[in-house]
C-alpha cells in the first residue's frame, strides 16, 4: 500500500524528514511514559476487563477531565457486568446524564446483557467476539485486550491517528478509506510484542497531553527527533482538518406543563435520533401544536402568553434552539398511561431517569428557591 507523506518544504527538509523506523516508536514511548504519562487515572488502579471497557467507552469523544467523576459514580453503582446488565436502562442513562453521546450508554447496557447471557458474565478474550458486542469497535476491543490482558492488539483512536499522522507524515485526511488503511497498517507495525499495555497507554497519553490537535508541545515529545511533521515544519497541518459543512439550525417548542404540586410533565424520546430514550418536556414544531396538546391531553391547561428565553444546544452536526413555554394544569389531569411514554417529574424528589444536561439545567430554573436550598442540604 502506498502511503502519502507530507511534502517537505525543501531538499534539505526532505533529507531531514525521512520517516522513522516503526520499531523505534514503541521503545521511545515506553521510556517516555515512565515520567511523562498518566498513572493516577481511576481505571488504571485495577485494570479488570470490565473497568477498562467502561473507561474506553466513556473516553470516546470525551475529555479525561470530564470522564473521571462520571466513571467513579458509574463504578460505584455498577461495579461489575452483572450489576450493569440487571439495572434498568433509565438508571444507566441517569448516571450518564451530562456526559453526552448517549448511544454509548445504551450500547454499554445492551452489551452487558449480552455478555451475561452469552459469555457467562465475562468479556470475551477474542477480538472478533468483542467487536460483535454493541458499541465495541476494532480499536476499543484492542484496547481492552491490550490494557486488561497485555495481549498484542493494535489500537487506533483519534489521539493515536494524530500521533501517527505527524510522526510518519501521513497527509491524507483521517476518515477516508485509503488513509484509514494506511494508519491501521502503520499502527500495526508500531505495536510491540512486549509491554503492550504500557505502549498502548503511552501512545494514547502522548496524543492527549503532548501531541494535541492545537498547541502541541513538541519540545516535550519523545518522537520529535524523527517526527516527519516536526522536521518539515508541518505539525499544524497534519493531520488535515475535516471540512466543516454548514450547520443547520433546528427550532422546537418545549412544553413545560406543571401541576399544582410543582411536578413537570416529561416524555420519553423515541429509541432513535436525538436524545434517544432520554426524558424531556414534550417537544413540538410550533406553538400551535403545543396548545393543541394542552387542549386535548391536559384538559385545557393554559399556555403562558410569553415564552421563556430560548435555550441553545450544539450537537455534532446541527444546532438546536428550544423555546420553553409554560403551562399550568389547574384541573385534575387524568392518569397518564405508560404507553404514552409520559410521566410527572417531581422537582423536589427527582426520579433516577436519564435527562439531558440542557434539560436538567432548564428544569433546575423552575425549582423554587426554598426547594433548591432544601435539596442542596440533603446532598452529600
Amino acid at each position: 500500500m502506498t502511503v502519502t507523506v507530507a511534502a517537505p518544504r525543501s531538499a534539505t527538509a526532505a533529507a531531514a524528514a525521512a520517516a522513522p523506523s516503526h520499531t523505534l516508536i514503541a521503545p521511545a514511548l515506553i521510556d517516555w511514559h515512565a515520567h511523562g504519562g498518566r498513572h493516577e487515572l481511576p481505571w488504571q488502579h485495577d485494570r479488570a476487563p470490565y473497568r477498562v471497557w467502561v473507561s474506553e467507552i466513556m473516553l470516546q469523544q470525551t475529555q479525561v477531565g470530564t470522564v473521571v467523576g462520571y466513571y467513579q459514580r458509574f463504578m460505584q453503582r455498577f461495579p461489575n457486568v452483572t450489576a450493569l446488565a440487571a439495572a434498568p436502562l433509565d438508571e444507566v442513562l441517569h448516571l450518564w446524564s451530562g456526559l453526552g453521546y448517549y448511544a454509548r450508554a445504551r450500547h454499554l447496557h445492551r452489551a452487558a446483557q449480552q455478555i451475561v447471557r452469552d459469555h457467562g458474565g465475562e468479556l470475551p478474550l477474542e477480538l472478533a467476539q468483542l467487536t460483535r458486542l454493541p458499541g465495541i469497535g476494532r480499536s476499543t476491543a484492542a484496547a481492552i485486550l491490550a490494557l486488561a490482558h497485555g495481549r498484542r492488539a493494535t489500537i487506533l483512536d483519534g489521539n493515536v491517528k494524530r500521533v501517527l499522522s505527524r510522526a510518519f507524515g501521513i497527509a491524507g485526511r483521517p476518515g477516508t478509506h485509503a488513509t484509514e488503511q494506511a494508519l491501521w497498517q502503520c499502527a500495526e507495525r508500531c505495536t510491540p510484542s512486549t509491554d503492550v499495555a504500557t505502549y498502548t497507554q503511552a501512545i494514547m497519553d502522548l496524543g492527549a497531553t503532548v501531541c494535541t490537535r492545537t498547541r502541541p508541545q513538541c519540545a516535550l515529545c519523545p518522537l520529535r527527533t524523527t517526527c516527519v511533521a516536526y522536521r518539515s515544519d508541518r505539525v499544524h497541518e497534519l493531520p488535515p482538518a475535516r471540512p466543516r459543512p454548514a450547520r443547520p439550525l433546528r427550532r422546537v417548542v418545549l412544553l413545560l406543563a406543571s401541576r399544582a404540586d410543582g411536578a413537570v410533565l416529561l416524555q420519553r424520546r423515541p429509541s432513535g435520533g436525538v436524545w434517544a430514550s432520554l426524558w424531556t418536556p414534550p417537544q413540538f414544531d410550533s406553538l400551535e401544536e403545543a396548545a393543541l396538546f394542552c387542549t386535548t391531553r391536559l384538559r385545557g391547561a393554559q399556555l403562558e402568553r410569553e415564552a421563556m428565553p430560548p435555550v441553545a444546544h450544539r450537537f455534532t452536526h446541527f444546532d438546536l434552539e428550544m423555546t420553553p413555554v409554560r403551562a399550568h394544569c389547574t384541573q385534575l389531569v387524568a392518569r397518564i398511561a405508560e404507553v404514552d411514554a409520559l410521566l410527572w417529574y417531581s422537582l423536589r424528589t427527582p426520579a433516577r431517569i436519564g435527562v439531558p444536561a440542557p434539560i436538567a439545567m432548564l428544569l433546575a430554573r423552575l425549582v423554587p428557591a426554598r426547594v433548591a436550598r432544601h435539596r442542596h442540604q440533603l446532598e452529600p
